[in-house]
C-alpha cells in the first residue's frame, strides 16, 4: 500500500490533470467548426507523440522485446484510452455542449466501479462508494446551478450518447491499466500515443475527402498546442502515475473535478460569474474525495486469484 506521501502527491497530479481535461472539453467545443474531431484528435496525438519522441527513443530500445511480447495489450489500451475515447468525445462535442459532456464525464467513477468489479471480480470499499455518491452530488448542484428543477432543462441527445459511450470507454481503460506492461512510462506513452496516430490518421483523411477539413485560424493554432501538450503529453504521464499508486476506481473518481474546473475556467477565461452553489457543489467534490481517500487505508477485496497491483 503507498505511503501518504505518494499519496498526496499522487492526488496533485490528479487535481492538474482534471484541470487540463477540463479545458479539453471547452476547447473541442470551442473549435468544433474549425477542425474536424477526427483531425482534431489526430493532431493532439501527432504532436504529443513528436514532444515525446526525443525522450522516448532510449527507453523504447530498451524496452523492445518487451513491448513486442505484451504489444496486443499496449495496442488494446492504445485503443481504448487514446484513439477511440477522443474520437467519441470530440465528435460528441459537435453535437452537444461542454457541460453536458463535463457531467456526462463525471459518471466516470460509478463506470470505474462497475468495469472494474465485471472484468476483475474487485469489491469496492464501503467508504469509497459513499465517497464517489458524495462527489457526484456535488456535481449534480453545479450542474443544475442550486435549482432542482433545472433538470428539466437538461437535453440529452446523439452528442450525450457519443460521450457516454467515451466514458464507458475510458472507465475500461483505467481498469485495464493493471494489464500494463513493465515497461518505462515513457515508452508506454509513446507507444500507446503512435497507436492513437495510427487510427486517427486514415479517418482525417476520409474527413477530408468528404467535407470541410481545418480553418487555419489563430484559435485553431492554439487549440492544437493546447491539446497536445497539456491534455495529452502531461495528463497521461500524471494520470497513469495516479492509477498506479491509488488503484483505477479512487484516480477514477477525480473526474467529479472535471464541471467544477470547467466552471472555473469559464469564469477565468469567459468572464463568467462564479456563484453561490459553485462552492457548495465544490465542497461536496471534495468531501467526497476525501472520504474516498479514507478507504486507502483498508484493504480492497479481490476475486480469487486476482492479484492488487
Amino acid at each position: 500500500m503507498p505511503d501518504r506521501r505518494h499519496q498526496s502527491r499522487a492526488l496533485a497530479m490528479l487535481v492538474l490533470v482534471m484541470l487540463f481535461w477540463a479545458g479539453n472539453s471547452i476547447v473541442g467545443r470551442a473549435v468544433r467548426l474549425d477542425i474536424p474531431p477526427a483531425t482534431l484528435a489526430l493532431f493532439r496525438w501527432a504532436g504529443a507523440l513528436a514532444l515525446v519522441t526525443p525522450f522516448a527513443v532510449a527507453a523504447v530500445l530498451r524496452d523492445w522485446q518487451l513491448i513486442r511480447r505484451h504489444w496486443l495489450t499496449i495496442l488494446l489500451l492504445g485503443l481504448l484510452g487514446v484513439a477511440a475515447f477522443n474520437a467519441l468525445l470530440y465528435q460528441g462535442l459537435r453535437y452537444t455542449t461542454a457541460t453536458n459532456a463535463l457531467l456526462l464525464q463525471a459518471a466516470v467513477p460509478a463506470m470505474v466501479v462497475l468495469a472494474d468489479r465485471v472484468i476483475f471480480g474487485t469489491r469496492a470499499h464501503r467508504l469509497q462508494l459513499v465517497g464517489v455518491l458524495i462527489s457526484t452530488l456535488g456535481v449534480i448542484v453545479v450542474v443544475l446551478r442550486g435549482d432542482p428543477s433545472g433538470v428539466l432543462k437538461l437535453h440529452f441527445g446523439p452528442g450525450d450518447l457519443l460521450v457516454l459511450a467515451a466514458v464507458t470507454v475510458w472507465a475500461c481503460y483505467t481498469v485495464l491499466l493493471r494489464l500494463r506492461p513493465p515497461i518505462a512510462p515513457v515508452s508506454f506513452i509513446f507507444t500507446t500515443f503512435a497507436v492513437g496516430v495510427a487510427v486517427m490518421a486514415p479517418l482525417s483523411v476520409w474527413e477530408a475527402a468528404t467535407g470541410p477539413w481545418v480553418r487555419w485560424t489563430s484559435m485553431a493554432w492554439g487549440a492544437i498546442g493546447y491539446v497536445a501538450l497539456l491534455p495529452s503529453l502531461a495528463a497521461f504521464f500524471m494520470y497513469n502515475s495516479a492509477t498506479a499508486t491509488l488503484g483505477p476506481a479512487r484516480a477514477g473518481q477525480a473526474i467529479t473535478m472535471m464541471p467544477l474546473f470547467g466552471a472555473l475556467l469559464s469564469a477565468l477565461l469567459l468572464g463568467e460569474r462564479l456563484q453561490s452553489y459553485h462552492f457548495v457543489g465544490m465542497a461536496f467534490i471534495l468531501a467526497g474525495i476525501a472520504v474516498s481517500t479514507l478507504a486507502l487505508r483498508t484493504k480492497t477485496t479481490l476475486a480469487p486469484g486476482v492479484q492488487p497491483r
